[in-house]
């Protein structure tokens, strides 16, 4: 597995990072189709036997269970010093509010270092942008729990660029930890984030983590194709639903490219954005072995210039979704 820098930290991360949405007992949170420890636990294996080190979790994510799982597998399989493990904060759980009130981020980093069973989260990230709460206020809280030993770095996911550009001086401004990462929906059939954020993340140093590279698997199957996930995913509907004729056009050029060069349509898909200068590393889900494996095939796939540009072509813009 290839490695590369994440932003201007000192970390060395894969190019892949798992995400860990997929692990969580079904019967917590939100989302039923999520595998519990016993299936989540060989997966999170061949994840690091793979080359993998890097690893993607949230507070949120069925209701703290997987951030539980994570840790308890990290914990058996490697070193805590060979893993890089991301988590999040924003989302309301049992126990806590929706927010990034300065309350919310000490108890949400106690509270997961504790489900993750570990001194300190590599990756600290704000899941979404708080409307409510004054940024100043949430801004030093990030900071202080670096102070403290208990995040190494800080990230962000999921905003306008503006936003961030905001929350960057800010933290300049006031000699704060600055955040170090951006988490944002990007794939073949969502590239809005070209066009403000990704030049603002090169210009500063700043390394880019996509999340839903893959479309919520709409450009790894024939168009239209259901999964029990896609079945009971609302909010993946919310995401894609209103472009879905250029989408289609898109989804059939990756299939396309795919049977002409003897791979998977997620592997086309993960190509292309590994090609991209602004990626890092972009997450991945799997539930299965063989999904997994594939996917970490497509850290070695070349594309040509005719076939990313063949990728590229259909796009029309799209509504700007997913920060909500």
């Amino acid at each position: 597995m290839k490695t590369i820098q994440l932003g201007q930290t000192d970390l060395q991360v894969s190019r892949l990072t798992l995400g860990c949405m997929t692990f969580g007992e079904p019967e917590r949170g939100r989302h039923a189709w999520t595998l519990p420890e016993e299936s989540s636990r060989p997966l999170i294996k061949q994840a690091l036997d793979a080359g993998i080190n890097f690893f993607d979790t949230a507070n949120s994510y069925s209701d703290g269970s997987s951030e539980e799982i994570v840790g308890r597998a990290l914990k058996d399989f490697a070193r805590r010093e060979e893993v890089v493990i991301a988590t999040k904060v924003f989302f309301s759980l049992s126990n806590l509010t929706q927010g990034l009130s300065r309350k919310n981020i000490l108890q949400s980093v106690d509270d997961s270092l504790r489900r993750l069973g570990t001194d300190y989260i590599d990756l600290l990230q704000i899941h979404r942008w708080d409307y409510e709460t004054p940024l100043e206020e949430t801004l030093e809280a990030l900071h202080d729990v670096v102070q403290a030993g208990k995040v190494r770095y800080l990230g962000a996911s999921s905003m306008h660029a503006w936003q961030f550009a905001k929350a960057l001086y800010t933290q300049q401004h006031q000699g704060w930890h600055a955040f170090v990462s951006m988490q944002d929906q990007y794939n073949l059939i969502q590239r809005e984030e070209e066009r403000e954020m990704h030049p603002l993340c090169q210009a500063e140093g700043i390394a880019v983590l996509p999340w839903s590279p893959l479309a919520r698997g709409r450009l790894t199957r024939p168009w239209g194709e259901a999964t029990a996930r896609t079945a009971s995913d609302e909010y993946g509907k919310t995401l894609y639903s209103a472009t879905e004729e250029n989408d289609a056009a898109i989804a059939q050029r990756v299939a396309r490219i795919a049977e002409d060069k003897g791979i998977s349509r997620a592997q086309v898909a993960l190509a292309w954005m590994l090609h991209k200068p602004a990626i890092t590393a972009p997450i991945i889900g799997a539930s299965r072995a063989e999904q997994l494996n594939d996917l970490v095939q497509a850290v070695d796939v070349q594309l040509s210039s005719i076939e990313i540009a063949e990728l590229e072509s259909a796009y029309q813009p799209h509504p700007v979704v997913g920060f909500e």
